[in-house]
């Protein structure tokens, strides 16, 4: 099992940049696949950006450039750094683990947090 909690949402306004963290419980976080995922009103939950195991990372194209994953395996936890915020980034971010990389961009992680609120006003 393990427990996802993000943090770092907030209202700011367009050309700013948020930080969103995850803290993951366990002891095998490390073995996780780490993904980003947003979900606006009305709208399906889209992927946003991945990181695996070695680090290797993917990203949607409407945010590549602008956003960055990392992890951090000593302290599990896994960021996404977020430049350039258009107000189109607004949604609730959620952070997910799966144990494998394969359909990283489809919403089938075996572990979701809460979410956290990002609004980006003009």
């Amino acid at each position: 099992q393990v427990q996802l909690v993000e943090s770092g949402g907030g209202l700011v306004q367009a050309g700013d940049s948020l930080r969103l963290s995850c803290a993951a419980s366990g002891r095998t976080f490390s073995s996780y696949v780490m993904g980003w995922f947003r979900q606006a009103p009305g709208k399906e939950r889209e992927f946003v950006a991945v990181i695996g195991r070695t680090e290797t990372t993917d990203y949607a194209d409407s945010v590549k450039g602008r956003f960055t994953i990392s992890r951090d395996n000593a302290k599990n936890t896994v960021h996404l750094q977020m430049n350039s915020l258009k107000p189109e980034d607004t949604a609730i971010y959620y952070c997910a683990a799966k144990s494998s990389l394969a359909n990283y961009r489809r919403a089938s992680y075996d572990y979701w947090g809460q979410g956290t609120q990002v609004t980006v006003s003009l």
